[in-house]
């Protein structure tokens, strides 16, 4: 059998509670991007501040359901976070391990294109099984070979549009007020995101300038200023120009 199941993620699952709730109006009015249209789709719960503190990528589901594929570590505290805001909102919000993420490093199979970028292969989820195999190396190796970053080790305390949230589809400028838009659309106005995390060889990184190593790798995630972002280590699909 083929691993492609990553434990290192988890699903929580937003059901309706009454005919009458919209869990896809309730998400939009948190998320950085927009859960009402084209799904699967990449985004972020901000501080106010607009930093991230959690990425995830918003999947359907069935009778009005959402699914939340994200950071294992990160998802019970996700399912508080949500639950704060959800107020007197009949939404039951649960973390589900009934399921589980899956991913192939191609595209061919049916399954989705990560929302993020296609190079990444594509992703599904399906009942968790006894027999599903870790493929959770492979797709570390993977996504950063491509200058991919996620997670909570990498991501926080970083703004949001300097994880590259633009490039890899992560933000929507169109829809409705969401928590931390107010930094991060005035950012984008005034054309101020002059710093960026990057995917660096770890014999080449200022370690004043890295946020997480993968030593094992030969990386590390770097938060730079765009004028020091060369050109051989900046992803393809990565606008170098400082903004």
């Amino acid at each position: 059998m083929t691993a492609t199941r990553l434990f290192d993620r988890a699903v929580i699952r937003l059901t309706p509670q009454d005919p009458g709730e919209d869990v896809a109006d309730f998400l939009q009015g948190l998320v950085t991007n927009d859960v009402k249209g084209t799904l699967p789709a990449y985004a972020g719960l901000l501080t106010p501040q607009g930093k991230a503190l959690f990425d995830f990528i918003v999947w359907p589901g069935g009778n009005g359901e959402l699914l939340i594929d994200c950071e294992a570590e990160a998802a019970d505290e996700l399912v508080k976070r949500l639950s704060l805001y959800r107020l007197r909102r009949k939404i039951a919000i649960v973390r589900d391990d009934a399921v589980g993420v899956h991913w192939a490093g191609h595209m061919g199979d049916g399954a989705a294109a990560d929302p993020r970028l296609t190079a990444l292969g594509e992703r599904w989820l399906a009942p968790a099984s006894d027999d599903d195999q870790a493929a959770d190396e492979a797709w570390r190796a993977h996504r950063l070979r491509l200058g991919v970053p996620e997670g909570r080790a990498e991501l926080s305390d970083i703004l949001w549009l300097e994880t590259n949230a633009v490039e890899l589809h992560g933000v929507s400028f169109e829809k409705g007020c969401y928590v931390g838009q107010e930094n991060t659309a005035r950012m984008n106005w005034r054309q101020k995101v002059n710093r960026r995390l990057v995917v660096v060889p770890l014999e080449d990184a200022d370690e004043k300038r890295i946020k997480v190593s993968h030593g094992d790798l030969g990386l590390a995630i770097a938060h730079l200023r765009i004028d020091d972002i060369t050109a051989d280590i900046a992803p393809d699909w990565m606008r170098l120009e400082a903004s």
